[in-house]
C-alpha cells in the first residue's frame, strides 16, 4: 500500500513568478550585507503565515513563572548557556561541592549542551571549518525547544491523583523531603513551547547567524529569499520563528526569510511527521517496542527511592509510574517555571537510571533497535540527498509530493538549509542516515541491573538538539568536494558506516561518495513494508532500523 496523501494547496495564494537560477551559487555576491540596501526581495506569496495554514494542534498555557520567589537559588549566568537561567539543586544526598549536572541525565527532556567530538572517537575535530577548507553549504535539522507537556502526559495524571487525594476523606499528609507536596498545584500548560525554549531557539538561531552568516551572500547573489521549514503545531512555528528571530533579528526576519509550514496532521505526508503515515509506528510489537521496555526497566529500577518518599506520605501511596512522573516534572517545571521542588527528591543514581529509561525508549522506538525508524527518517534522508543532487525526490516514503517538486516549495539551490522537526523524528532521520557512531556498541541491555550506555538520549536527542551537515571545499583533498555531519557540535566519524570513506580526523569524506552510500541506503530502505505489513519485532535486537524478513 502506498501512503502518499498529497495536501491540498487550496490554503496557499496564487503562487507568484520566481526565478532561481538552476545552478547554486551563480554569480558573485554584490554586498557584503543581507539583504544589499535598496534590493526588491519579497516574501512568497504561496508560504503563507501560522494563522491562514492552521491545524495548531493544543494550546493550553500554563501558569507564569514565578522563580525568584520559588526558587532557593538565584539563577546566576556562570557561561552555561544551556542551562541559564534555569536552577537545579543537588540531587539528594550530594554533598554541597558535588559537580553533578542533573540537567544532563533528563534524557530528550534535557537542555541541549555541546558534545566533544572525542565522545565519538574524534578528538582532534572541531565544529569549526578544518584549516584549508571553506564553507559552501549548510544544512541544518533541528528540534523544537523546551516545551509543556504533551497532552494527557504522566505530570498531568499524577497532579490529578494528587488532586483527587486532596479532595477525598481525610486527605493525605507529607513530612521531610514531601513537604512541599502539601501546597503545590500543576502549573504546566500542554505542547507549546515554554519561554526557556523559546530563547534556546533564538540562540540557536543567533549562534547559526555568527558561524555561517557568510554563506547569505549566496542568497544575495540569485536575489532570492531562503525558505525554511516547519510544522504546523503551534510549538514547531514558535520554534521556526524564534529561530528566524536569532538569525536574522526582530524584527528583519518578517523580510527576509520565507518560513514554510508543512501541515501536520493525521494521514497527512510530511517529512517532519513521518508516524501520522506509519501506523506500525505506534504497534506494540513493532515501532513502539521501546516504551514496553522502558516501562519494564522504570518497575524496580527507582525502588529505593519509592520506599524512602512512600514513608513520607500517608493516606496516597506511590507507584514506579508516580516517580517517573515526579521525575518529569522535575525537568519540566524547571524548563517551564525556572525551579522545581521535585528534583531535590531523588538522588544521583536515580537520575542515571532516568536517563536510561529514556535511552530504552528512544533506541528501540526510533534508534537502530526500531523496525520502523530508518522508514519514518527516509523523507528527510530522501530531501538531503535531493539538495545535494539537485534532483527532486521520488514520494516513496512520508514525505510530502505535493511540496517536493517544485522550486517555491523545497528549493534545490540554496546555500542554507534549516528545517525544524521533532526530536523522535531527527533521531529516525539519523538512524536513517546510518550514522552508527552515536550507537556505538551492542544494543542496549534489557538487564534490571545492567545499564549500557552505547547511546544517550541527553547528548542526542535533547531540546534544541541540532544535526548539521557542512559542505565543504578542500583544495589539499581529491576530490575537493568533501562533506560531514556533526550532532551537538560533536564531529561524528562515518568510515565505519559508509563504505569507501576512509577514518580521517576532521570527519571528512568526499561527498560524491556520501552521496552514493545514501542513495543506497534510501533503496534499502522499505517504507511501505516497515510501515505497513504484519511482522513481529523485538527489544534487544539491532535492526539498523528496518523491520525483520522472514
Amino acid at each position: 500500500m502506498q501512503s502518499v496523501l498529497s495536501l491540498s494547496l487550496a490554503l496557499t495564494a496564487q503562487v507568484g513568478a520566481m526565478t532561481i537560477p538552476a545552478e547554486p551559487f551563480a554569480g558573485s555576491p554584490t554586498s557584503d550585507i543581507y539583504p544589499p540596501p535598496g534590493s526588491n526581495f519579497r516574501q512568497h506569496a504561496a508560504l503563507p503565515p501560522e494563522s491562514v495554514v492552521g491545524f495548531a494542534g493544543p494550546t493550553p498555557t500554563g501558569v507564569e513563572p514565578a522563580a525568584v520567589q520559588t526558587a532557593p537559588l538565584y539563577p546566576y549566568n556562570e557561561g552555561d548557556s544551556s542551562s541559564f537561567p534555569l536552577v537545579a539543586p543537588n540531587a539528594h544526598g550530594a554533598g554541597v561541592d558535588s559537580t553533578f549536572n542533573m540537567k544532563r541525565y533528563w534524557g530528550n527532556l534535557s537542555p541541549w549542551y555541546s558534545v566533544p567530538s572525542a565522545h565519538y572517537g574524534l578528538p582532534d575535530a572541531s565544529p569549526l571549518i578544518p584549516e584549508g577548507c571553506t564553507i559552501t553549504q549548510l544544512h541544518l535539522l533541528y528540534r523544537h525547544g523546551a516545551r509543556y507537556p504533551t497532552s494527557d502526559a504522566a505530570p498531568a495524571r499524577f497532579a490529578e491523583k494528587i488532586a483527587n487525594a486532596t479532595k477525598s476523606e481525610g486527605g493525605f499528609e507529607v513530612s521531610h523531603d514531601l513537604k512541599f507536596l502539601a501546597d503545590w498545584t500543576y502549573k504546566l500548560g500542554a505542547e507549546l513551547l515554554t519561554p526557556f525554549g523559546r530563547s534556546q531557539e533564538f540562540l540557536l538561531g543567533l549562534e547559526h547567524r555568527q558561524l555561517y552568516g557568510e554563506l547569505l551572500n549566496n542568497f544575495t547573489a540569485q536575489g532570492a529569499l531562503p525558505v525554511f521549514r516547519t510544522e504546523s503545531q503551534d510549538r514547531m512555528v514558535k520554534t521556526a520563528i524564534n529561530f528566524a528571530a536569532g538569525f536574522f533579528g526582530v524584527p528583519e526576519y518578517q523580510d527576509e526569510v520565507n518560513i514554510e509550514i508543512l501541515v501536520e496532521a493525521s494521514h497527512v505526508n510530511n517529512s517532519g511527521a513521518p508516524y501520522d503515515v506509519c501506523p506500525n509506528a505506534d504497534e506494540k510489537s513493532k515501532g513502539d517496542i521501546g516504551s514496553g521496555v522502558a516501562n519494564k526497566f522504570a518497575k524496580h529500577a527507582f525502588d529505593a527511592t519509592l520506599a524512602r518518599l512512600n514513608s513520607q506520605i500517608s493516606g496516597l501511596e506511590f507507584d514506579d509510574k508516580d516517580i517517573v512522573a515526579m521525575l518529569e516534572l522535575c525537568s519540566y517545571e524547571t524548563v517551564a517555571l525556572g525551579y522545581s521542588a521535585f528534583c531535590g527528591l531523588f538522588s544521583e543514581e536515580d537520575f542515571l537510571n532516568f536517563e536510561y529509561y529514556y535511552d530504552l525508549k528512544f533506541y528501540y522506538n526510533n534508534g537502530p533497535g526500531s523496525p520502523v525508524s530508518a522508514a519514518q527518517g527516509k523523507g528527510y534522508l530522501q530531501e538531503y540527498v535531493a539538495r545535494f543532487t539537485h534532483e527532486y525526490p521520488e514520494p516513496y516514503s512520508a514525505l510530502n509530493e505535493t511540496y517536493d517538486n517544485s522550486s517555491t516549495y523545497f528549493p534545490l539551490n540554496q546555500s542554507i538549509y534549516a528545517d525544524a522537526t521533532h526530536e523522535v523524528v531527527v533521531l529516525d532521520t539519523l538512524t536513517a542516515f546510518n550514522l552508527s557512531a552515536l550507537f556505538k556498541g551492542p544494543p542496549l541491555s534489557l538487564k534490571q541491573n545492567e545499564r549500557r550506555n552505547s547511546f544517550s538520549s541527553s547528548r542526542v536527542v535533547p531540546f534544541a538538539t541540532h544535526f548539521t551537515t557542512q559542505v565543504l571545499e578542500c583544495p589539499a583533498y581529491q576530490p575537493t568536494k568533501q562533506i560531514r555531519f556533526l550532532v551537538n557540535d560533536a564531529v561524528l566519524p562515518i568510515n565505519e558506516s559508509y563504505p569507501g570513506c576512509e577514518a580521517n580526523p576532521h570527519g571528512l569524506c568526499s561527498f560524491d561518495n556520501v552521496v552514493s552510500v545514501l542513495l543506497k541506503r534510501i533503496e534499502e530502505i522499505d517504507f511501505n513494508y516497515d510501515c505497513y505489513e504484519n511482522y513481529t519485532a523485538e527489544a534487544g535486537v539491532d535492526y539498523n532500523g528496518r523491520a525483520p524478513r522472514g
